[in-house]
């Protein structure tokens, strides 16, 4: 698992690593380079050995302008850093300020990624991981709030199970099916997987009542119940074999607008303005009084001074020579 986040030191909590004495200074009764002071030969200090060796497992380097950090640019050992800790966890305990557990979270953050790695590992494919993260923040948050360092006990192991419990309980909350119906679904899977191996062939409905102790028709129910755990996402199912484009760039939009067809109206749009702007002018007026204005060839034969039937000749002449311009245009 990945190491925590060192959390910076405030006034009063852990310690810095002190500066690296010279050649010769000795240091908790030894000197460096093995010499020997007070008859003492040079052993490990408090379990870090001097000159390249560890601490609990941490490399400690001590030289001249050499730091003893864990991280890069870090001046603390690791030591230092869980000294901090346990004084952080001591004034969180006693002021239980939002300051001190936001350190809390941002120490411990890299056991939530861990921990939703894990339950990740399995779930379909639609569940973000960063969306099982969020949850277990909050399980994190909660297991700091309710922790009680006196007790002795590791919060490590306690916070990854109150982060893995959030995490599952917000996954369920998000489950449409009832849990009673899950588990009826696992063993129904769990039957056919066994009958399948004991039968050598996929058992019948009869065999797999008979297996879960059921009637036909109490199993036919339990089937009607399964239905809702059958809930697949198109994208799935139409991503086999192109790629991935999303569906909702292949489906047909019955109500949208055939760009063919738009160009050709537009284009026919065109032809016919063009067509009616070579009419003579009488043509020209009655075309658009009939068809533009809606008005009738009487209504027409008075704007104009002449009869109804006059009217009908030249709507009539209008149309043969319209339609005698865009045939023309057509064979061209």
């Amino acid at each position: 698992m990945t190491e925590p986040t060192p959390v910076p030191d405030e006034p009063g909590e852990g310690f810095r690593t002190p500066p690296a004495p010279s050649n010769g200074t000795p240091v908790n009764g030894t000197s460096r380079n093995g010499v020997h002071v007070n008859g003492a030969p040079s052993n490990p200090v408090n379990g870090a050995a001097v000159n390249g060796t560890s601490t609990n497992g941490h490399a400690v380097t001590f030289g001249f302008g050499e730091t003893a950090g864990v991280l890069p640019g870090d001046q603390r050992t690791f030591d230092d850093v869980e000294a901090g800790i346990v004084a952080l966890w001591r004034k969180y305990g006693v002021r239980r300020e939002q300051r001190l557990r936001d350190r809390l979270v941002l120490h411990y953050a890299p056991i939530v990624k861990y921990v939703a790695g894990r339950v990740g590992t399995g779930l379909p494919a639609h569940v973000e991981i960063a969306d099982l993260i969020q949850s277990g923040i909050f399980g994190l948050v909660d297991a700091i709030e309710k922790f009680e360092p006196e007790r002795g006990l590791k919060f490590e192991t306690y916070a990854m199970q109150r982060i893995r419990g959030a995490i599952l309980d917000d996954l369920r909350a998000q489950d449409w099916v009832p849990r009673s119906v899950r588990g009826r679904a696992r063993e129904v899977e769990r039957a056919l997987e066994r009958l399948g191996a004991q039968l050598r062939r996929t058992p019948t409905d009869a065999e797999l009542a008979d297996e879960l102790g059921l009637s036909l028709h109490e199993l036919r129910e339990v089937y009607a119940q399964l239905q809702l755990t059958s809930v697949v996402a198109l994208d799935e199912l139409a991503a086999a074999g192109r790629g991935a484009t999303p569906l909702a760039d292949i489906l047909e939009d019955q109500e949208a607008l055939d760009p063919v067809a738009l160009l050709v109206d537009q284009d026919n749009r065109r032809q016919l303005a063009q067509a009616i702007a070579h009419l003579a002018e009488r043509d020209r007026v009655v075309v658009t009084l009939y068809y533009f204005e809606n008005l009738t060839l009487a209504e027409i034969g008075r704007v104009l001074g002449v009869t109804e039937s006059r009217v009908c000749q030249l709507h009539t002449r209008a149309v043969l020579r319209l339609r005698a311009k865009l045939l023309e245009k057509t064979e061209v």
